[in-house]
C-alpha cells in the first residue's frame, strides 16, 4: 500500500484500524499506541509494521472510543454499510468455516491419527489436526477421568496431544520473526506486558534477547493456552514495543 502510495505521490496512507500513531519527544521517534477504544482496538495486530513507515501512517479511528460512533457518521453520510454487522471471524470466509475453506481450496485433507496424552498414552482418534486448536476443550470424543484439553501437537507422527487444565498454562515460552518498534534493539531484560492473542488480557512479563531473531519470554503469572503461529505484543503501558511470532 504504502509502494502504490510513493508511485501516485502520496506522502501518507490510511486504514480504519483502531490505533493511533505520534511523534514521542521521550523517544525521539514515531510509535504505535493504543487507540481510545478499548476492547476494539487494534494495535495487536499491527505490531509488523516497518518503524520507518508509522510517520506516514494515519488512523483515523484512533481517537474514537466504540464503533458506534463510527456507525452514527455512516448513518448520517448515507453509506449503505452503516448498519453491516461486525466482522468477527475471517473476513474472507463468509460462512466461517475454515476447515472447509482449506479442504477446498489446498490439498489439505482429512488424516486420521492418534490422540495422546503428554506420556504418549493413546486416548482416541482425531480426523485431522487442522480441525483442533491449542485450549480446545470440547469435540474431543474422548471419555477421562478429568476434562481434557488439546495442548500441543506432534506433526511428524500426527497426533493430537491433550492434557488437564494445569497443563494448558505456561511459565515461558520464545518468540521469533520479531519487529521492534520503541527500540532498535533488546540489550537487555526488560519489563513488559504481554499479548499472545487479540482476545486475551496482557500479561505481565520479562522479556529477552536469546538469539538474533529469538526473545525468550518469561511471564510473573503462568498463562493459558499459549498457540505456536499466533503474535506476541509487547507493550510498555500504551506503547507497542514490538513483537514477533510464538514458536
Amino acid at each position: 500500500m504504502w509502494n502504490k502510495a510513493q508511485e501516485l505521490g502520496c506522502n501518507y496512507i490510511a486504514t480504519g484500524h483502531y490505533a493511533k500513531t505520534e511523534y514521542s519527544e521521550k523517544y525521539g521517534r514515531w510509535i504505535l499506541k493504543k487507540s481510545n477504544a478499548g476492547k476494539k482496538d487494534q494495535s495487536y495486530v499491527l505490531w509488523n509494521i516497518p518503524k520507518e513507515l508509522l510517520e506516514h501512517i494515519i488512523f483515523p479511528l484512533a481517537d474514537f472510543n466504540s464503533k458506534d460512533e463510527i456507525r452514527a457518521i455512516a448513518k448520517k453520510s448515507n453509506l449503505k454499510i452503516a448498519n453491516k454487522p461486525d466482522s468477527e471471524d475471517i473476513c474472507f470466509i463468509p460462512d466461517g468455516n475454515y476447515k472447509r475453506f482449506l479442504e477446498n481450496n489446498s490439498d489439505l485433507k482429512p488424516k486420521e491419527g492418534n490422540i495422546v496424552n503428554s506420556k504418549g498414552e493413546v486416548l482416541g482418534k482425531h480426523n485431522g489436526l487442522y480441525n483442533y486448536t491449542i485450549g480446545q476443550r470440547k469435540g474431543l470424543g474422548i471419555s477421562y477421568k478429568e476434562p481434557l484439553f488439546v495442548i500441543g501437537f506432534n506433526k511428524e507422527n500426527n497426533e493430537v496431544i491433550v492434557g488437564v487444565k494445569d497443563e494448558i498454562y505456561k511459565n515461558e515460552m520464545y518468540v521469533t520473526d520479531i519487529n521492534l518498534l520503541l527500540i532498535d534493539e533488546l540489550k537487555e531484560k526488560m519489563n513488559v506486558n504481554v499479548k499472545t492473542r487479540y482476545s486475551t488480557n496482557e500479561e505481565l512479563a520479562t522479556i529477552e534477547k536469546v538469539d538474533n531473531d529469538l526473545i525468550k519470554v518469561v511471564f510473573e503469572n503462568p498463562v493459558p493456552r499459549i498457540t505456536p503461529g499466533q503474535s506476541a505484543v509487547f507493550y510498555i503501558d500504551d506503547i507497542v514495543l514490538g513483537g514477533g511470532k510464538i514458536i
